[in-house]
């Protein structure tokens, strides 16, 4: 055998510092993509909270009134103007829904427009930290009570 040189050494020190690079490189780009990965199932994850609570909501108010035969409002929908952060949007949207869910399973002809509009109109929504001024710009009331609402962030002093 023959012994080491210098030249010999210097070589595989560069190969096992490339191979450490290496995995070192690997493991950030594999990290990576597992955290996206993780926050989209997060985003999935809490949209579907939110349809089974949404429908549960509905389910319960229909079994108290079943046995009517008026027009009662059945769903609502929130078309919210936001451009921001899904997870933001979709707690703005649940903490919207959570207001008027009293309103499910009334005769439409009982409800009055106005006071409706003024819950969501010119109110300052906080979540997680962040605050948030509503603007109501258009409501429809048929069985799918739906509201159009405007968001915009709001700034500090």
């Amino acid at each position: 055998m023959k012994p080491l040189t210098k030249n010999g050494l210097k070589l595989k020190s560069c190969f096992f510092a490339g191979i450490i690079v290496g995995v070192i490189i690997g493991a950030a780009a594999l990290n990576i993509v597992i955290s996206n990965r993780m926050d989209s199932f997060y985003k999935q994850i809490a949209y579907l909270e939110q349809i089974i609570q949404d429908k549960n909501a509905i389910l319960e108010k229909f079994e108290k009134n079943f046995n009517t035969r008026s027009l009662r409002i059945k769903r609502i929908d929130v078309v919210l103007d936001f451009r921001g952060d899904e997870i933001d949007r979709i707690n703005i949207e649940k903490s919207i829904k959570d207001k008027y869910s009293s309103l499910l399973g009334k005769e439409v002809n009982s409800i009055d427009p106005e006071l409706i509009i003024e819950v969501a109109d010119k109110r300052i929504l906080k979540i997680q930290g962040k605050e948030y001024k509503l603007k109501a710009n258009k409501l429809i009331i048929t069985e799918v009570m739906k509201i159009w609402i405007g968001i915009e962030p709001v700034t500090g002093p």
